[in-house]
């Protein structure tokens, strides 16, 4: 039988277990995360709407624009992903 190969371990995951139960042994709950600086001062409202129309931006592109025009768009991209 083919013996199993295992994943490098790393230090981090171990941490976040010895927090998680740190937390929960001493009762506490983390503070709530405060939002990013970019963020401030925005109306969140505001942010969910435009993050909901960024989600439908690139579908309701490429049915516009055509099978054709999306595969010239693909093969460009793909050429200068691969340049680099």
């Amino acid at each position: 039988m083919a013996k199993k190969r295992r994943k490098p371990t790393t230090p981090a995951p171990a941490a976040f277990g010895v927090m998680q139960h740190v937390v929960e042994a001493k009762g506490d709950k983390p503070d709530e995360p405060q939002p990013a600086s970019d963020q401030a001062g925005k109306d969140p409202a505001a942010v969910a709407l435009g993050r909901k129309g960024g989600l439908k931006g690139g579908p309701a592109r490429a049915k516009k624009l055509g099978k054709k025009k999306l595969s010239e768009i693909g093969k460009k991209m793909a050429a200068k992903r691969w340049k680099k």
